[in-house]
């Protein structure tokens, strides 16, 4: 069937079906936003609030007021949606392929985002744009633009953790959040500084004294009348700490108190450990509703693989780094923040692990921030106000018209966050009709048609239930 440019139905017909009247729908709309938006930053809010261990002035004056912000701006995303969908029908007297997604969104997240606190443009537009660029990707697949490359994800991961690290060693690479994430992830062994040639006396004599003097109180508390679990640990612990310290260790190398070796291992067992620990505590909440229906699912907690799959990328991503940076300092003899950009990169197939289109694609929008922030900086590149806003706009406009238009393209995730903020109605559309514009619209909606009420009906499309009274 060959496409059409335009259809004459109302918008009764193919978008507000489950009521005719356009400024009821709008309410419904909104009032369904209001509700779910509300709930979604009520605990979002508090909990950030608790990590970052706000002051009980924050609490009393300034809590409300920011989640009512926020909420205000996703209920206008939301509810404007619906108003330039049925503006733009009455002004161009149809639908055009791309009036009923990206035409009546791009106005209502423009405006939307201006309501937003300004600290949070940011964030939102770099999400909106990793996504935007995912389903763009995703439609190109589709139309045989772009053939997919196996491993894709991981192979750009690899790319982006190469260029994240190499900031991360060189001087001013990296500020703010990334950096603190980083310095978290890989340890402060790895912060930038001036390359140490030689370990400093000082540092040694530290060593000898802390070795010493631990070595004294061991020996001290093994005969000392105790438990023999006492005697055992501290054993256990003066073979480790002797073999973590009397191993080789390269003189550039910043980890004094390890070598090579056991820099790497203790690395993928802190990092391992903490992904493990996330993953469980991401399922924490949908194990606790099951508990008292099914107590035998609650062990699985536990032992799920995906939480031995975020452990392992995690600690392989920081072991290998460790590793090949050491191994690239004892081959070359200098410790180089060139190095990093090998070290990161092998670092990447770390992802083979837990494989995720959405982190490698965020990271990667993370990096094209940056990169150009440091050329704004740098004078090469230019600066446009209110930027984000725009992008936002763009970004958020391309998303709605894979919603509407061609969903299997949209990231199922952010589908069913659409889903829940229009309380279901965005399903309800009448995309049996849009079919005519060639993107399969109704294809994962098994055949819908939704009933409608032919007194304001303009035109009755095949196969409509014809709802009277």
């Amino acid at each position: 069937m060959a496409a059409l440019s335009k259809i004459t139905h109302n918008c009764y017909e193919i978008g507000h079906t489950w009521n005719p009247s356009c400024v009821q729908s709008a309410v419904d709309i909104t009032k369904g936003a209001l509700e779910v938006s509300f709930k979604i930053y009520v605990p979002l809010y508090l909990i950030a609030a608790v990590l970052r261990r706000r002051k009980k002035e924050y609490y009393l004056k300034k809590l409300l007021p920011e989640i009512l912000w926020s909420t205000s701006f996703l209920t206008a995303n939301g509810g404007l949606y619906i108003v330039f969908f049925c503006l733009l029908r009455k002004l161009l007297g149809g639908f055009h392929s791309w009036s009923a997604g990206f035409g009546s969104a791009l106005p209502a997240s423009y405006i939307a985002i201006l309501v937003e606190r300004k600290s949070r443009r940011g964030l939102l537009t770099i999400y909106m744009a990793n996504l935007a660029t995912e389903t763009l990707f995703r439609m190109a697949v589709t139309r045989g633009i772009i053939t997919p490359i196996e491993h894709g994800e991981v192979l750009l991961f690899c790319f982006t953790a190469s260029l994240y690290m190499f900031f991360f060693r060189s001087k001013d690479g990296l500020k703010g959040f990334a950096f603190s994430a980083l310095k978290f992830i890989i340890g402060k062994e790895e912060i930038p500084s001036q390359a140490l040639m030689e370990e400093p006396s000082c540092t040694r004599s530290h060593e000898r004294t802390v070795a010493s003097k631990e070595t004294v109180e061991s020996r001290m508390s093994a005969q000392r009348p105790g438990s023999w679990r006492k005697t055992l640990l501290a054993y256990i612990r003066e073979l480790l700490e002797s073999v973590c310290k009397k191993g080789p260790r390269h003189r550039c190398c910043r980890h004094y108190q390890d070598n090579c070796i056991s820099y790497g291992v203790k690395g993928f067992v802190r990092m391992f450990s903490i992904g493990y620990l996330i993953q469980c505590c991401l399922k924490v909440p949908s194990a606790f509703r099951q508990m008292f229906s099914k107590p035998s699912r609650f062990p699985s907690l536990f032992y799920n693989k995906e939480n031995f799959q975020l452990g392992a990328f995690l600690g392989s991503f920081v072991s290998i780094y460790k590793g090949t940076s050491c191994l690239l300092r004892w081959l070359c003899n200098v410790d180089d923040e060139l190095h990093a950009l090998i070290a990161g990169f092998l670092a990447g197939t770390s992802m083979f692990f837990y494989k995720s289109t959405t982190i490698s694609m965020y990271l990667f929008t993370k990096l094209v921030e940056t990169m150009y922030f440091k050329g704004i900086e740098a004078g090469r590149f230019p600066y446009f106000p209110q930027a984000d806003t725009f992008l936002y706009a763009i970004s958020t406009a391309i998303c709605f018209q894979a919603a509407v238009m061609e969903v299997q393209n949209l990231r199922p995730a952010y589908w069913k966050f659409l889903l829940r903020l229009t309380k279901g109605r965005f399903a309800l559309m009448n995309r049996h009709v849009l079919d005519v514009f060639g993107t399969n619209a109704s294809r994962d909606f098994k055949g819908f048609v939704p009933k409608l009420d032919p007194r304001f009906t303009t035109v009755l499309p095949p196969g409509a239930d014809i709802h009277l009274g």
